[in-house]
């Protein structure tokens, strides 16, 4: 009798768990993930591949992104998948097509997309919606997804590649990391979910697959690659594909059916580390487009450097846990291990909360990083991701005068409060220099390439061990000391106007200048560029009269407009400022671009569905190669069902015991 009542104890405590189980908690330290309106035998959401193409002439890379999906069931679906995108590109264009019918979207103010959207699922009609979540994440909805129905949606996009020390980089992220937010809404709603306001973090609760759980959808890539100068070296670092030189300047890379669980990234370099250098001009019906590339002069030598500060701000909250925190823990050694005699150092470690290691920066002597690093090596991840109050913490610390400080954010950016953090840079920049180290397979490369874009630098990303030495290196190089200051340019003849950047910022890598903006009347004059190295003086000057114009530059108009949107976000620190709204939606509609204020909707006019049933399922997104199930907690991950297994497992457990004393009996 009291083993029978213990196993209804048990069983009520394990069925309790598992009703508590399906419940998502309001706030939690894991970001927690379930699929809306999952039914028994209704599949997750059916992405068949994935296939991109890139076209790479010069320094702009135009992408084209095909995505097709399936009903092989017998239920129509409204279906929403989270995909990544570059942080530089420009979304301008999309289209959809069921069968040999096919639609081109249309840009238009997101709340008005989405009540089209809204209003064509009801009456039965096909439709797609595209929505920016993030500037690197997308969220694609497709409405009345008929059983055997076959669905294309491509969309097309632009991104400027720029070189840093000769070295141009091609990235295609492939899988949205899990998000932290520290202050979740409630759960999301099937209304909500389908009726998205700009930056809502319902996005942040997709479903993820288990950790070395394979996507059932594929992934191809192929890269066409016209440099116009020779190229020196060509190699991909993500992934093996089959590369074929065509000629010296040009190239061609593929990659068919992958797992699409990393970043694909192309490296390459021109004969002599050339860079694209000059003037790009594109003359269109309403208005006239540049675009300036400058070469900067060489880095001085490391012993005119001054004393620095260096405040080494690492996460350690669950997703970093495995390969990332192991490799940060590496690239810190490196870096606290080639500190000069002169520089003082501090560690603060952040999840939920943050550890400061010493209350104030310490001398770089042999005892102290051996200090440092030792309390560093006993973490192991676990955790929410508080980025800003560590931020805050690390900006409040005891400083001198005569020191320059720097704070280095080592992360996989899994985190969604990016802009307050990017706020909190931009308000302390004039004491303090900011530099982020993004380490994983699938890095959040909006808030590293952010945090550098705030902190007017550049972003350092490490997606393997292997990379992690080499790039503790660059760093190291990189902060010795600014390789151009005071800079200025010059339009003499030139009507030039709407420039971006409005400023030009201290030049700390050997990377080019980069510069777009407007012109008007005659295509005469010159620019000229000007700068401080350590020694001597930097001047550079271009003739606008003997550049042509040429029309393969047309998206010229597009990366221009990102670039002022870019800003606009970033630096508009007064939340739902409407002159700031009012001008990133004229932005979007202007220049055909998806922003967080315009979306691409396009509707097949016909009602296809004619029953007003459909079930909503949403695609369980692959965890980054190397990120495991902490990163998103495992009674959240896609298909996880702990409760069941546990209650079935004591069920077992309990009838084995039963027996075993019937047959003592």
């Amino acid at each position: 009798m009291r083993t029978v009542l213990a196993f209804l104890c048990v069983l009520h405590l394990a069925s309790g768990y598992a009703l508590a189980d399906q419940t998502p908690a309001v706030k939690t330290l894991s970001p927690h993930f379930f699929i809306e309106g999952q039914s028994p035998g209704i599949e997750a959401f059916p992405l068949k591949s994935t296939r991109v193409t890139a076209n790479v002439t010069g320094v702009i890379a135009d992408v084209t992104v095909t995505q097709s999906y399936a009903n092989n069931g017998t239920t129509p679906i409204n279906a929403r998948y989270v995909f990544p995108g570059s942080t530089r590109a420009a979304v301008h264009g999309m289209r959809i097509r069921i069968g040999d019918r096919t639609v081109v979207a249309k840009i238009k103010e997101r709340q008005q997309a989405a009540k089209e959207f809204t209003e064509a699922k009801a009456a039965g009609k096909s439709a797609s919606l595209l929505e920016q979540e993030r500037p690197n994440v997308f969220t694609m909805s497709v409405a009345n997804i008929m059983p055997g129905d076959e669905v294309e949606v491509q969309l097309v996009y632009s991104e400027m590649l720029v070189p840093t020390e000769g070295l141009y980089q091609f990235v295609y992220p492939t899988v949205v990391g899990p998000r932290y937010s520290k202050s979740p809404d409630e759960p999301a709603t099937q209304e909500t979910t389908w009726l998205h306001t700009p930056y809502r973090d319902e996005w942040i609760k997709s479903p993820y697959l288990h950790q070395m759980q394979r996507s059932p959808s594929s992934f191809s890539m192929q890269v066409n690659l016209s440099t116009g100068v020779p190229l020196a070296t060509l190699s991909c670092t993500s992934h093996d594909p089959k590369i074929t030189r065509d000629r010296k300047s040009a190239a061609r890379v593929s990659l068919e059916n992958d797992v699409g669980n990393r970043d694909f990234i192309l490296n390459y370099r021109l004969s002599g580390n050339e860079i694209e250098s000059g003037l790009l001009l594109y003359e269109g019906e309403r208005e006239n487009f540049f675009l300036l590339t400058v070469q900067p002069p060489q880095r001085v030598a490391a012993e005119v450097i001054p004393p620095r500060e260096y405040i080494f701000v690492l996460d350690v909250s669950g997703s970093m846990h495995g390969f990332p925190l192991d490799t940060a823990k590496g690239v810190i050694a490196n870096l606290i291990a080639n500190l000069k005699p002169t520089d003082t150092f501090n560690v603060l470690l952040f999840s939920g909360g943050s550890q400061l290691w010493s209350p104030t920066s310490l001398p770089a002597t042999k005892e102290n990083c051996d200090k440092a690093l030792d309390t560093i090596s006993r973490e192991s991840g676990g955790g929410g991701t508080e980025l800003e109050e560590a931020l805050r913490r690390a900006v409040g610390l005891p400083r001198s005068e005569f020191v320059s400080r720097s704070i280095v954010v080592v992360t996989d950016g899994y985190i969604a409060e990016e802009k307050s953090a990017f706020t909190l840079i931009h308000d302390n920049l004039q004491h303090t220099n900011f530099f982020a180290f993004g380490i994983g397979s699938g890095v959040n490369r909006y808030l590293v390439e952010g945090i550098a874009h705030a902190g007017q630098g550049e972003p350092f990303i490490v997606t393997g061990p292997g990379e992690a030495a080499a790039e503790g290196d660059r760093f190291r190089r990189y902060i010795q000391s600014p390789v151009l200051t005071d800079i200025h340019v010059k339009f003499s003849g030139f009507d030039a106007y709407d420039v971006e950047p409005n400023i030009q910022p201290d030049l700390f890598a050997e990377r080019p200048i980069v510069m777009f903006g407007k012109w008007r009347g005659a295509k005469k004059g010159t620019v000229q560029v000007t700068g401080r190295p350590a020694s001597g003086v930097f001047q550079e000057s271009f003739d606008v009269t003997s550049t042509l114009s040429r029309p393969e530059h047309a998206a010229l108009s597009q990366l221009w407009a990102r670039t002022r949107i870019a800003r606009l976000s970033d630096f508009s620190f007064q939340k739902d400022d409407p002159e700031t709204i009012r001008e990133i939606t004229n932005l979007g509609l202007g220049y055909n671009l998806l922003t967080q204020y315009t979306s691409f909707i396009a509707v097949l006019q016909e009602v296809r569905n004619t029953t007003g049933l459909a079930k909503n399922v949403a695609q369980p997104l692959p965890l980054p190669q190397g990120v495991s199930d902490l990163a998103v907690g495992e009674s959240y991950a896609s298909g996880a069902e702990p409760s069941l297994i546990l209650l079935l497992t004591l069920a077992a457990v309990m009838v084995f015991v039963l027996r075993k004393r019937k047959q003592s009996c």
